[in-house]
């Protein structure tokens, strides 16, 4: 085989319920410009020739958009390329001959489906439990008929980068969704379109979110790290005022929950 080779330490598990275990492969014919999900699309071809059960990952958009591909890379989610989603690791990040292991996001929330693959729908719930705001609809409304200082336009935007992937809760020691959430909730609650619901929201998400399983924050920063759209800690502070808020002074019919992780 020409171009690079390396070897592959991928996880295999046939489903939820049987025993996992790495397996290893050895791959050439490899571009340095090639990502790493295309690399085991090629290592599948292989196993299909032989007869051999395909791996399976998740993957859709592939250019670091849609948040469904989620790889554990030598230990770190999305792997060791900073603000990069796993669609986007290319092989010249690793060097020619390298052992790369190849895991799936291993938390209670994300039961494991098979090989690399988790079901990842506890964010769905979550953010079903209260992501959005309720508009009336018809035609569009003039631009600048709400009027929202660039500042808190900017913040509102920086938290809407999220993908929705999961890497900070794969990496958190304690399988925290508080980075996802937050953005989630920071996301409205920096826009005045978002304060009509802004108490039922904080509430109503952070509570699904204890429902869900997810760990408490305990401010470590590895969730920050391995973002792939570098979203900040400083919104699990917002999420925690807007909690805080929510909870002294709820709006008819809410109730207080136990409060954020």
């Amino acid at each position: 085989m020409s171009g690079r080779s390396y070897t592959l330490r991928v996880w295999r598990q046939k489903g939820p319920r049987q025993k996992g275990a790495l397996a290893e492969y050895k791959i050439g014919d490899i571009t340095p410009d090639m990502s790493i999900l295309e690399t085991l699309d090629l290592l599948n071809d292989q196993l299909t020739k032989s007869g051999d059960d395909p791996i399976a990952f998740d993957s859709d958009c592939r250019e670091g958009i849609c948040g469904t591909c989620g790889l554990v890379v030598d230990g770190v989610a999305h792997g060791p390329k900073l603000a990069t989603t796993t669609c986007e690791l290319r092989m010249r990040h690793f060097p020619n001959g390298a052992t790369i292991t190849i895991e799936p996001f291993r938390a209670a929330a994300f039961p494991m489906v098979k090989d690399l693959v988790v079901d990842r729908t506890a964010f769905d719930r979550i953010m079903q439990a209260g992501g959005y705001i309720s508009v009336n609809t018809g035609s569009a409304p003039e631009a600048n008929t709400i009027l929202v200082p660039k500042e808190q336009a900017d913040l509102a935007m920086d938290a809407a980068a999220c993908i929705g992937c999961g890497a900070c809760v794969a990496a958190c020691p304690n399988a925290s969704a508080s980075l996802f959430v937050s953005a989630k909730i920071a996301q409205f609650a920096f826009l005045p379109q978002g304060q009509g619901e802004a108490k039922r929201r904080a509430l109503n998400m952070i509570e699904r979110m204890d429902q869900e399983n997810f760990g408490a924050c305990s401010n470590h920063g590895e969730c920050e790290a391995v973002c792939p759209k570098e979203i900040s800690i400083s919104h699990i502070a917002k999420m925690r005022r807007e909690y805080l808020k929510a909870a002294l002074a709820p709006a008819p019919g809410d109730s207080a929950s136990s409060g954020p992780g």
